[in-house]
């Protein structure tokens, strides 16, 4: 099993007037946290975009538990649960400092051809890097 768990403290400027996180904001946690699980095997944005390939959502589900608040540290787990010829699928826990569940998504993205936006196949060093361990 793929998984990475990295930690974030939230910011002012991520909260709203009530005081907790803005639920857009979970999106691009989980987007770093996935980010960074797939920079520990090597394969960063840049290598991506160098090979001619995108990353596109295609599908990303939220299931909101509790509120996160201002200067709480969250930790994210992400999973990579299914790799398929021309996508990739993550699950994602994000818990607060008392390990309660803040949220927990999972999201589809698709390699698309950076010129002609259209559905690829996993790059060969991708498929290698994850291959023994999905």
């Amino acid at each position: 099993m793929i998984e990475d768990t990295i930690q974030i403290r939230t910011r002012y400027a991520e909260v709203d007037q009530m005081g907790y996180v803005y639920h857009a904001n979970h999106v691009m946690y989980c987007h770093q946290a996935r980010t960074e699980l797939m920079r520990n095997y090597g394969i960063q944005d840049s290598v991506l975009e160098n090979n001619n390939i995108l990353l596109a959502v295609v599908d990303f589900q939220v299931n909101f538990r509790s509120p996160a608040r201002y200067d709480e540290e969250l930790t994210i787990v992400t999973t990579l649960k299914k790799m398929a010829a021309a996508t990739i699928h993550f699950e994602y826990e994000i818990t607060n400092d008392n390990n309660e569940l803040i949220c927990s998504a999972t999201s589809k993205v698709a390699f698309v051809d950076r010129d002609s936006r259209r559905p690829v196949r996993a790059p060969r060093f991708l498929r290698e890097a994850f291959h023994t361990r999905v």
